[in-house]
């Protein structure tokens, strides 16, 4: 159960449960409490597991960070990436994009492993208080009062409950009337491996309904994401599967995969996006995820996470109606979410085309698109 269910915040009485410690519920909770806010945060998983593959930050998620105090901490962890590098699958160059120039003024961009991302939101500073191995069984709202049930059958009256809980969300399911998280037709594999001497930036292949991408991270590893079309994998290890589909790619390719060795820890699952009408519902606010996930090309899930975080607290410090704070904060957010989602589709349209289509696209406009998609992205939330 939560250390203090229902405990009071010392701003104006006012009684907040973040459900879920991943990435947007830990900034969530960082930015709350760094406006002076008191709050219950609780998470399913009984212990922090360092499983995952890395992750992309673009100048604005450095931005965002800098606003939780966070920016240092993680830049320390993770690689600084100046440039990003389009190739087809032989290594022919497409485009390429000065993105530490594009982003100047906004903030850097930043590679890291998603486990070292994960222990400065949790444990930077002043850790943030986590009821680990806590399930939300249910949650009431009746006559003004939102209650929060757990699965330990304790109970906490809350005037804010805060989804923060992912892309299969357990708060949206109990409050929603939502489809959920919906298939965008593509399978993912991720792994981190070694890194090799010829990656030395942000490097993507594009192969015939197969995209490769490898990014430097700190410490000597790197980061690689594969998707395909294909929308259920094969029954042979991934490992194996990727050295399929991969067969005729060139460098980083071949020798990124050599690093995995025959059963290297891949994780393989298909790449969904959630797309709700409202993140409200009463006295219950999604975020991150939970409210408005896209598929992973214009890498924005953790940034559009921690925007959540800082607006969400301007909005609660700005006035003590706490229902008035949620409206504006969906509105603040709504626009610049969805600009993310249809920019991925955009994005995912272009590489649908024929290779042939596809590259003279990206080697006569590629740059001038790429910077198009994260234009509004300049400017603060």
């Amino acid at each position: 159960m939560p250390n203090v269910p229902g405990q009071a915040s010392r701003r104006s009485g006012t009684r907040i449960l973040v459900v879920g410690a991943g990435i947007a519920g830990l900034a969530m909770a960082r930015s709350l409490r760094g406006h002076g806010f008191a709050l219950d945060v609780v998470e399913r998983q009984p212990t922090w597991s360092p499983a995952g593959a890395g992750i992309y930050l673009p100048g604005n998620a450095a931005r965002a960070l800098r606003s939780l105090g966070l920016e240092d901490a993680v830049a320390e962890r993770a690689a600084r990436i100046s440039h990003q590098r389009f190739a087809d699958h032989r290594g022919r160059a497409l485009f390429e994009v000065d993105v530490a120039e594009m982003w100047r003024g906004v903030g850097p961009c930043l590679a890291l492993h998603r486990a070292d991302l994960h222990t400065v939101l949790a444990g930077y500073g002043d850790p943030v208080e986590v009821a680990m191995g806590t399930s939300l069984r249910e949650i009431h709202q009746q006559d003004g009062t939102t209650t929060a049930v757990f699965d330990d059958d304790s109970t906490g009256d809350y005037d804010l409950i805060i989804g923060a809980d992912g892309i299969h969300s357990t708060v949206r399911e109990r409050c929603f009337a939502s489809a959920g998280a919906q298939p965008v037709g593509r399978v993912a594999w991720r792994f981190v491996t070694d890194r090799t001497a010829d990656l030395t930036a942000w490097t993507v292949r594009f192969g015939r309904d197969v995209t490769f991408l490898a990014i430097p991270l700190g410490g000597g590893r790197a980061y690689c994401y594969v998707d395909s079309r294909k929308l259920t994998p094969v029954r042979t290890p991934p490992v194996e599967q990727l050295r399929t589909m991969l067969a005729r790619f060139a460098e980083p390719v071949p020798s990124l995969l050599e690093t995995l060795g025959a059963d290297g820890p891949v994780h393989v699952g298909a790449v969904e996006e959630v797309s709700l009408t409202d993140w409200i519902s009463g006295a219950v606010l999604l975020v991150g995820d939970a409210a408005h996930a896209a598929a992973p090309n214009m890498a924005q899930g953790a940034a559009m996470a921690f925007e959540d975080a800082v607006v969400l607290a301007e909005c609660l410090t700005a006035t003590s109606d706490v229902d008035g704070a949620v409206a504006t904060f969906q509105q603040r957010r709504r626009a610049r979410t969805e600009w993310v989602l249809q920019q991925t589709h955009r994005r995912d349209r272009v590489r649908g085309l024929t290779p042939l289509l596809r590259n003279q696209l990206m080697r006569v406009g590629g740059g001038r698109i790429f910077r198009a998609n994260y234009r509004p992205l300049l400017d603060p939330p």
